[in-house]
């Protein structure tokens, strides 16, 4: 989850998330490089040290500056095109849950077993107990096994919504009458947070997710206990 004053991403969950914040670091350092390349350039033509018309009016430098652009902008589309291949790619999921977001709700239904599925509200402030966070806290998680790929079939039942992990690197929209999908794998254990990341009403912001990830005989001690409560 995020934490007060943080500049940076969330540590990622997911291998999907880990090349993204690869991914950002490179393009980030190439707009810091450009930045500065251009700032000096700025700089040395007020203080007229690149005012010599050989150099204005050079075709070599004309050359340059269209070609160098493209190059960069190749180096920065090859590894953009292979994370989006990625995060499309679902290969042979070991488990299937559908999302449904309502007006200010997700409801879940794991679509492998056949009565295991559940509403998740947001814990009122109120309600809270020590360690839980204010506005992030649902009364029932999403629970799925880690280092297992996870597919979530996304819709909405009334307004459009946005399922989004940012941690696990998945933000999928939910529209009405409309079946997305996403995928993803926990690499560890552990509690993500995310919220509805689609402006979906008055209370757009009190419709958090919780996802918990477990190894996989908690998650049969789970899926066995919700299956004997419904």
């Amino acid at each position: 989850m995020a934490h007060p004053s943080q500049l940076g991403f969330q540590d990622a969950a997911s291998p999907v998330m880990e090349e993204l914040l690869h991914f950002h670091d490179h393009a980030l350092m190439v707009v810091l490089l450009i930045s500065t390349f251009v700032l000096y350039i700025i700089i040395a033509m007020v203080t007229t040290k690149l005012t010599n018309k050989y150099i204005l009016d050079s075709q070599e430098i004309e050359i340059i500056w269209t070609v160098l652009p493209a190059v960069i902008l190749i180096l920065i589309a090859l590894p953009s095109l292979r994370i989006l291949y990625l995060m499309d790619e679902i290969d042979d999921p070991h488990l299937t849950i559908k999302a449904v977001g309502h007006q200010w709700y997700w409801s879940y239904e794991y679509t492998d077993y056949e009565d295991l599925a559940f509403d998740a509200y947001m814990v009122p402030t109120q309600d809270l107990i020590p360690g839980q966070f204010r506005l992030l806290e649902t009364d029932h998680r999403v629970v799925i096994p880690v280092e297992s790929p996870v597919r979530v079939l996304v819709t909405a039942e009334d307004v459009l919504h946005s399922w989004a992990v940012p941690s696990l690197g998945v933000k999928m929209d939910a529209v009405p009458g409309r079946l997305n999908q996403t995928a993803f794998l926990a690499s560890h254990a552990g509690v993500m947070f995310g919220q509805c990341s689609e402006i979906c009403g008055a209370n757009h912001s009190f419709m958090p997710i919780v996802v918990e990830a477990v190894p996989l005989e908690y998650f049969e001690k789970w899926s066995s206990m919700m299956l004997e409560d419904a």
